[in-house]
């Protein structure tokens, strides 16, 4: 059985809230409240990558102290823009 397009963004949201700093928990929770619905399937699969990822390595791309991986920088790119609005 497949997952419903819904249950999808459940599961991403709280994958996005329950990471393993909490800064993170901040950056990723903040920018799924406001884009996780406007983002199209193969953004969500690119999502779904990222969260997979080391959350040390996400917040130095986060704050600039480390380069973005180049499959990761237009998505780390606006998840950094959020970061800012808040």
């Amino acid at each position: 059985m497949t997952e419903t397009h819904e249950n999808r963004l459940k599961r991403l949201r709280m994958r996005s809230m329950r990471r393993g700093i909490k800064e993170m928990d901040i950056i990723l929770s903040n920018f799924a409240d406001a884009h996780l619905n406007d983002l199209s399937a193969d953004e969500l699969d690119l999502y779904e990558s990222l969260l997979s990822e080391a959350d040390l390595d996400m917040y130095q791309w986060a704050s600039g102290q480390s380069p973005t991986p180049s499959e990761y920088l237009d998505l780390m790119t606006r998840i950094s823009a959020q970061m800012q609005d808040r």
